[in-house]
Parts: C-alpha cells; structure tokens; sequence
C-alpha cells in the first residue's frame, strides 16, 4: 500500500489482537520486530515517530470470544451499514461499539471463512500526525487473505468495505488463474485475496499483516529464539530473505518483510 496512513474507505490504519501470556507475547513482538540499526518498531510496538499501529492486549474475558488472530482496521463509509452487509452475506458480527446516542463507532467482524476484521469509520486527515516524509516508518506494509475461494471472498469484502477489484494474473501447473488486489476509494491497493493455491496453497486462511523490519534475517533468527516458528520463508538470489510467514508463541499468524 502506498500510504498506510492515508484516510479513505478501504484504507488500513491499524491492527490489534487479544493475546493469552501477554508478557512473553510482548517480549516476543518487541524483539522480533526491532531489528537493524534503526529500527521501524519501539520496544513498546509503535513506531518509531510514536504513532500506535499495531495493538497487542491482554485476553481478558472480555475479548474470550474474539478469534486469535491479527484483525486489521478497515475504514468504511458506514459502519453500521457495512456490519449488517457483512451478516446478511454469512458473515458475522463479534463486537459493535456505540456511542451514547447509539451511533456505530466500530464493529469486530468475521467473514464467512472465519477471518476476523474490524471496521472504523475513515479518519479524518487531521487526526494522523504527518510522517513529513519519512520513509523508514513502521507500518502495516502491506496485507492479505488466503482462502480456497477468493472469488467468493472478493465479492464479499467489496461489498462489505467498499474496495474495488484489480485482477493479479497467476500460474500454476500450467493453469492461469487471477487472485486479487483490492482497491481503496482513491483506486490505490489496499490489500489481496489470493487462492489457496501455488505460491499460496500452504498461507493460514487469516488476515496477514505484513510488518518491515530493519534485519529480516535477524528477526527470523529471533522469531525461534522467542519461541515462535517460520510457517514459510522465501529468499532472493542473494540468500537474502525477501518475505516470512510467522506463528508467533501462542499461535498467531503474520508476516515479516524487509524495510
């Protein structure tokens, strides 16, 4: 995505997750991710102008009911309109937050292949704190849904979100096929879903966020050293690592790319 921060409809700010063993979950996120001699990530997992991106919470019971897994914000038009949208095609609604007047602030969502995601209205421009123009920004770089039926998937989130569609052309065992790049209001990439196939055939039916860090290598490294596995790894002609699908300690999926 060109610009993380970007307010429209379609747009990712942000993501969260409710974890159980918060402590080593913390500890394991804050050393994965701050690698390199200038680290995207604070120790406490905002980035490093100290903008909140990516939100690790404790599992209280509050949050029992909420799938383990990484749930990306997603900007929409209108939140209610897009939570009931999301039920009616087999979808389902976990939280919906309200204000006094009984207004949709926010809704926490599954799809019908039980990937979860929250919707928020989209934020205002002054609400985000300018980059001004700083390239090594912690971010969610980029994400993606992989699941046996994308086409079904992608008609699903364009019509809940709001996202256009943009077909990717794809090949496996002599087969040409299209997963999808998902488009925002302003016609720029938001995120994919892709086909449980090829490349993809063996990526968790999840929400992956794809996080950049200063040392891919370095937070592989770290990532066992915590006690999480490496699901998928990918390197370049030059050994070097170019992209890792992660399961962190208590089961969490995401992804690992260079900055």
């Amino acid at each position: 995505m060109s610009d993380p921060f970007l307010p429209r409809v379609g747009g990712i700010l942000s993501a969260d997750i409710a974890v159980p063993e918060h402590e080593r979950e913390v500890r394991f996120y804050s050393r994965v991710l701050t690698t390199g001699e200038d680290p995207f990530w604070r120790e406490d997992l905002m980035n490093n102008l100290g903008m909140p991106v990516v939100g690790l919470g404790e599992r209280i019971a509050e949050y029992d009911h909420l799938p383990l897994q990484w749930m990306p914000h997603i900007q929409v038009a209108d939140v209610a309109a897009s939570a009931k949208r999301a039920v009616e095609l087999g979808g389902s609604e976990l939280m919906h937050g309200k204000d006094d007047e009984g207004n949709s602030q926010w809704a926490v969502l599954l799809d019908p292949n039980d990937a979860a995601f929250g919707i928020i209205p989209v934020v205002p421009p002054d609400a985000i704190p300018s980059t001004d123009g700083a390239a090594r920004v912690g971010s969610i770089s980029w994400l993606d849904l992989t699941v046996p039926d994308a086409s079904a998937t992608r008609d699903f989130y364009s019509q809940v979100v709001g996202w256009s569609v943009e077909d990717v052309e794809m090949e496996n065992e002599g087969e040409r096929y299209a997963d999808f790049s998902m488009l925002g209001g302003d016609g720029k990439s938001a995120g994919g879903v892709c086909h449980a196939r090829g490349v993809n055939s063996d990526l968790p039916p999840v929400w992956l966020i794809y996080l950049p860090v200063g040392d891919l290598a370095e937070s592989v490294r770290r990532v066992e050293e915590e006690g999480g596995k490496v699901i998928k790894a990918t390197q370049g002609d030059d050994g070097e690592y170019a992209f890792a699908v992660i399961q962190d300690p208590v089961g969490a999926y995401f992804a690992l790319v260079p900055g």
